[in-house]
């Protein structure tokens, strides 16, 4: 029992990891904002178009790059609860083994 708490500990790290090299992205304005963030939800980098940022009020700007960040984040959370799933679901395959089925 010990054995497969530590492999789903280990398998834990290696999602983990994993997440860290996927990137997600989030855009607004058609494109002209834009946000990269890993799939363990860490914002990598955002860009902002000199055209619209010479054009955009203040605060058109701060929600349009709320609105980037959480569809991000949003593609984050999706990939990342696959990953989990997908984890859950081989570990508890093992387990079945322990049990009998």
């Amino acid at each position: 029992m010990f054995d497969k708490l530590v492999q789903a500990q280990q398998k834990a790290e290696e999602i983990k990891k994993r997440l860290d090299t996927i990137s997600v992205s989030g855009e607004a304005e058609g494109g002209l904002i834009k946000v990269i963030a890993t799939a363990n939800k860490e914002i990598k980098s955002i860009s902002i178009d000199p055209t619209f940022h010479t054009v955009a009020a203040l605060e058109e700007l701060e929600e349009l790059l709320a609105v980037a960040i959480n569809k991000a984040l949003q593609q984050a959370e999706n990939i990342s609860q696959t990953e989990m799933q997908a984890a859950t679901k081989d570990m508890l395959g093992g387990l079945g083994g322990m049990f009998g089925s």
